[in-house]
C-alpha cells in the first residue's frame, strides 16, 4: 500500500486516488500542450511519457505537466519551504493538467481528490535509473546482478525514498507499473524506455515495502495484455492472489540456531 502522504480526513495505509467517475467535458487545450500529446498521455498510448510530463523548458516558459485522472485539482508547490509555484489548469480530457512554474527547482505536487489532498513528488520529475554500465553489460548477456537492478528495489534515489522499478520487455509498446497506489490503472505510471536495451524503468516516489504490484503492457499492435506478475519479483502475494509485493532489501534473518544445534 502506498505511503504517499495523504493531509487531509483520509487513513494514509488505506487511501488512493479514485477512479474517474462518468464522462466530463474536456477542457480547452492551452497552447502549453499539444492535442497528439494530451490523447496519448489520456489514452495510456504515451511510447515516451518523459517527453510530456513533469518539467519542460517551453517557448513559454517553465511547464509542469501531470496525468491525475479524478483529481479535482493539482497545485506544484517548492519542495523545500512550501510556496505555491503554479496552480495548474486542466488541459483537454479530465484529468491532465499544465502550468507555467515560477521555478524550476525541486517541487511537489499537491492533488487534491476531494475527500483527501496527497502530497507527494512527481515520479516524471526524476532522472533515468539504470546506469550506462548496467545497460551495457545487460545487452551482452553479461550481467550477473540482475535481481539487484531489476524488479522493484526500495531506495533513495536523487534524495527522496521510494520504490524503482525495472522490467525488460523489448517488443511492448508502453509498459506501466500498477498496484492499489493508482487504482490499477495503467494510464498512470507508464516507464521510461531504455532503448539500447529495452528494459523500462520507473521511480515511484514515497512507495515502500509490502506494495502490491504489478505491469501492464501494450504489445507493438496496439493490444492490451493481461497485467503480469514481476518476473524479478522477491516477493509474491499468497495464491491464488497473483500479484507481485515489494519486498525489504534486508537479508533475512533466520532463527533456527536451536536446530541447527541440535541436528
Amino acid at each position: 500500500m502506498t505511503t504517499q502522504q495523504i493531509r487531509v480526513g483520509v487513513d494514509a495505509t488505506t487511501a488512493r486516488p479514485p477512479r474517474a467517475r462518468g464522462r466530463v467535458k474536456p477542457a480547452p487545450l492551452s497552447p502549453l500542450t499539444d492535442p497528439t500529446d494530451a490523447e496519448a498521455v489520456t489514452s495510456g498510448r504515451a511510447r515516451d511519457p518523459f517527453a510530456i510530463l513533469g518539467p519542460h523548458e517551453t517557448q513559454h516558459g517553465s511547464v509542469v505537466r501531470t496525468f491525475q485522472p479524478g483529481a479535482l485539482a493539482v497545485r506544484v508547490v517548492c519542495r523545500r519551504g512550501g510556496t505555491l509555484l503554479a496552480q495548474l489548469r486542466p488541459e483537454g480530457a479530465e484529468g491532465l493538467f499544465s502550468g507555467l512554474v515560477a521555478d524550476t527547482g525541486p517541487y511537489l505536487l499537491q492533488i487534491d481528490w476531494g475527500a483527501a489532498t496527497q502530497e507527494t513528488e512527481d515520479p516524471y520529475s526524476f532522472g533515468p535509473i539504470l546506469g550506462a554500465l548496467d545497460l551495457h553489460l545487460f545487452a551482452e548477456g553479461k550481467h550477473w546482478n540482475l535481481a539487484q537492478r531489476l524488479g522493484a528495489i526500495p531506495r533513495e534515489f536523487e534524495s527522496v525514498a521510494g520504490v524503482s522499478f525495472a522490467v525488460w520487455a523489448p517488443n511492448a509498446l508502453r509498459v506501466s507499473v500498477v498496484g492499489d497506489f493508482n487504482s490499477w490503472d495503467g494510464r498512470r505510471h507508464s516507464m521510461r524506455l531504455r532503448i539500447e536495451s529495452g528494459v523500462w524503468e520507473l521511480f515511484v516516489p514515497r512507495l515502500g515495502e509490502g506494495a502490491v504490484y504489478k505491469y501492464e503492457i501494450v504489445a507493438a499492435d496496439g493490444t492490451l495484455l493481461p497485467q503480469k506478475a514481476d518476473p524479478l519479483a522477491r516477493r509474491t502475494e499468497v495464491p491464488p492472489a497473483t500479484a507481485s509485493v515489494v519486498a525489504s532489501q534486508q537479508p533475512y534473518r533466520w532463527s533456527d540456531e536451536d536446530w541447527m544445534a541440535a541436528r
